[in-house]
């Protein structure tokens, strides 16, 4: 059996990477989704979890026995020693994980949607990275709108990520996703030819 072709789908915050993989989705491709491996393997009973609470003691549990991720957050963005240790604990686990769906896939082609591709070099894993682009405003308009924050922390949120034009240089693809639904379906299905094409 030839090597699967993995194709990169990134994106900053608000940009509608989810959007746009549903439609990949819809078209029956597989996707593997860093974001909900990242909660796999943190999962209630799971060896990553046992070592953050062994780790930063069991007040980082909820009472439901669950990761508490705002006080996990608010440790870690104090603290970079301590962020360096989940950093280095969860990328391995996750990165397994993830080359293991990947290895499951059974469509043409597989998706792997990473806000964090280019940050975390999942981009090493993929024969093509499709970027998810919109501008920094519409970014901000769909985030605090969307999540319920509000302007700064969203801001802090697009600065602590690649900027734009670095993920832009980094891309093989670009999907302009601030054009209309219909424009980015469209955009999709010229992408799923292309990729069905790739040896």
């Amino acid at each position: 059996m030839k090597p699967k072709i993995i194709i990169g789908l990134t994106g900053g915050i608000g940009s509608g990477k989810s959007a746009v993989s549903n439609k990949f989705e819809q078209l029956g491709i597989n996707i593997v989704d860093a974001d909900i491996v990242a909660r796999e393997v943190v999962a209630t009973g799971s060896d990553g979890l046992n070592q953050i609470s062994n780790h930063f003691g069991s007040d980082i549990l909820n009472v439901d026995k669950t990761l508490n991720r705002a006080k996990l957050r608010e440790i870690i963005f104090k603290d970079y020693n301590k962020k360096t240790w989940l950093n280095n604990l969860l990328h391995p686990m996750i990165r397994e994980q993830i080359v293991h769906q990947l290895n499951q896939a059974t469509s043409p082609y597989v998706i792997l949607v990473a806000p964090l591709l280019f940050e975390n070099n999942l981009n090493k894993l993929c024969n093509r990275c499709l970027l998810i682009d919109v501008p920094v405003e519409v970014q901000i308009q769909r985030t605090t709108s969307r999540d319920n924050v509000n302007t700064d922390q969203v801001k802090s949120i697009i600065a602590s990520q690649m900027c734009r034009e670095d993920k832009l240089s980094l891309a093989d693809d670009v999907l302009d996703n601030s054009l209309s639904l219909e424009q980015a379906s469209i955009k999709v299905n010229e992408f799923h030819q292309t990729y069905l094409n790739l040896e």
